[in-house]
């Protein structure tokens, strides 16, 4: 009976299957927030005490001109506009940069740093990515199967079985050692010159982008991570000075953010 296929067909694949994939997902999201809850709220904490040292600071300024101020600041990164520097940064639409963008739309990685803002930016790149996404599948996909030809006449060069097997084995490696080293050993290097990040943020940055997760955490060209050269006038996360000596903490910016309400 067409019932008792379906149902053999849940019971002995699709059931186990879900429960596998389930079950991954509570691993990783209990290993995630193991890993990651503490140090959010540790940079949390951090940002209300800058926040609270900037008022102390500037004390022309209230608790609700600062959040506006931040609100701007956050509306404009949103929009992909560095806060840093002043207008005459680079542009974030210039050639290099639109054909970065067109090719995290057509790969699927979209970071999520850069968006179009305009309706017709918007509305082109619905349509672009209608055509550039299955074109990019068809490119891999040809791409694929010349290396799968490629391997098969290899496989194919002797017909004597240990020659054949030898030259199998020496084939594989060498495409496994040159595809590690283009993929995600020579990046990492270029990364960690050029954009300032360690070799293991420029790792996870090559192996992000190259599995079309695209987080949007670290980009190229916007300097971001450990290694990043500090702007000029930027103090050094971590440095005391007088204002991290001086006794401020949580509390304070609490009882800080009563007082400006009354």
């Amino acid at each position: 009976m067409p019932g008792a296929g379906l149902c053999s067909c849940w019971g002995g694949r699709v059931l186990p299957l879900l429960l596998a994939y389930v079950g991954y997902l509570l691993l990783g999201a209990t290993i995630f927030q193991l890993l990651e809850k503490q140090a959010e709220a540790q940079s949390r904490n951090e940002f209300q005490l800058e926040k609270l040292r900037f008022l102390e600071n500037y004390t022309c300024l209230d608790q609700w001109a600062l959040e506006q101020f931040v609100q701007v600041i956050m509306e404009a990164w949103v929009k992909g506009v560095n806060p840093k520097g002043n207008s005459t940064n680079p542009s974030n639409w210039d050639f290099g940069s639109s054909f970065f963008f067109a090719g995290t739309v057509v790969t699927t990685i979209g970071y999520g740093n850069l968006a179009p803002s305009t309706e017709a930016g918007q509305v082109f790149c619905v349509f672009y990515a209608l055509l550039g996404i299955p074109l990019n599948v068809i490119f891999l996909n040809h791409l694929g199967t010349g290396l799968r030809a490629h391997l098969a006449t290899i496989e194919r060069w002797e017909d004597q079985p240990r020659r054949s097997q030898l030259l199998r084995v020496l084939g594989l490696a060498l495409f496994l050692t040159l595809g590690t080293l283009v993929i995600l050993i020579f990046p990492p290097m270029v990364f960690s010159h050029v954009e300032g990040w360690s070799f293991g943020e420029g790792f996870y940055f090559a192996f992000i982008t190259l599995s079309t997760i695209g987080f949007g955490d670290y980009v190229v060209g916007l300097r971001q991570g450990c290694g990043a050269k500090e702007a000029p006038g930027r103090r050094p996360r971590g440095r005391p000075t007088a204002a991290r000596r001086g006794q401020v903490t949580p509390q304070d910016f609490a009882t800080s953010e009563r007082g400006l309400g009354s």
